[in-house]
């Protein structure tokens, strides 16, 4: 299925302008990265999680009010279907103790809307940090084989490149996710193993995009009708994009129905998931090809591609 027949977009020419929009985008993520830091769920820094249901709606304004007051300091949001809250504390100690004070405090100050305790769950700080490295090994790895199968299945510069744009595409998710943290209720942006899953599942829509773009000039290459690398860049770059723009469309607007519909427990994921997928349609057409070609252009080396 061809949606753009015989496209002729110049999409080299722009690409100096593509990197500094990406370099400003990274830069904004790293100093907040510095400055706010990330917005991290329970799994990454300790603590408890209690979540009730209400007989009745009731906000989560009302909620927080309630549980500051009783000196239940934390995250507090809708969670799962309607009337149900999701609370997060630093709480650590007797979880007997918590919940007693939360249902006590909430039947003082909303006693005309019971509730009930639906689950109540701890992460010590032991255990956060060892959730935390292995979320970081998982990403690592994940990098490292990428970059193994790529530089095997073509050569060094397309695998540099597409882990170039792997850490672009990561960077300014979770950059976003920074600014963002903690701003709104009805998505707090939490980083938590849901989120590290997302960006795992980032990287391999972001390699699979850009593997489509590498095989496409590979054939060109190989057919000897140009010896202007630039050229070449370009026309498979337009020959991919109706593939490009259908695959990202198709799931784009598959993640955006989980994003509206789903609810507030996934809500971060989808949104994370959705930031890569228009994240990484840009870097494959945008940054993983143009690097390689500058990459050549500077170094005047012929490129020798591998496989099939």
């Amino acid at each position: 299925m061809q949606l753009i027949k015989n496209s002729n977009i110049d999409f080299l020419k722009y690409r100096k302008v593509s990197y500094i929009l990406s370099l400003v985008l990274v830069l904004a993520g790293l100093v907040s990265l510095v400055v706010r830091g990330l917005n991290y769920g329970i799994d990454f820094k300790g603590g408890t999680e209690v979540v009730l249901r209400f007989e009745n709606e009731v906000t989560v304004g009302k909620v927080r009010t309630v549980l500051k007051e009783a000196g239940v300091e934390g995250a507090v949001k809708s969670y799962g279907a309607d009337r149900s809250v999701l609370v997060q504390t630093a709480f650590e100690g007797d979880l007997n103790q918590l919940k007693a004070l939360v249902s006590n405090s909430l039947d003082d100050r909303i006693s005309d809307n019971p509730h009930e305790v639906l689950r109540i769950d701890s992460v010590g700080p032991s255990i956060a940090s060892d959730l935390k490295w292995a979320a970081l090994k998982a990403l690592l790895g994940a990098v490292i084989a990428i970059l193994l199968y790529v530089g095997i299945r073509f050569e060094f510069r397309f695998a540099a490149a597409s882990v170039v744009a792997i850490f672009h595409d990561v960077f300014i998710v979770l950059g976003i996710f920074s600014i963002f943290g903690g701003l709104f209720d009805f998505m707090p942006l939490d980083i938590n193993q849901s989120i590290i899953a997302a960006f795992l599942t980032i990287a391999g829509y972001s390699i699979n995009d850009t593997v489509v773009v590498y095989d496409r000039i590979r054939e060109n290459i190989r057919t000897g009708k140009s010896s202007d690398y630039t050229a070449i860049f370009n026309s498979s770059l337009n020959q991919t994009l109706s593939r490009t723009i259908i695959t990202s469309g198709t799931t784009l607007l598959v993640v955006l129905i989980l994003f509206i519909f789903a609810g507030p427990a996934i809500r971060g994921f989808t949104f994370a998931i959705m930031l890569g997928i228009l994240v990484g349609t840009y870097s494959s057409l945008f940054i993983a090809a143009p690097v390689v070609l500058d990459w050549q252009l500077k170094t005047r080396r012929p490129i020798k591609l591998r496989g099939g």
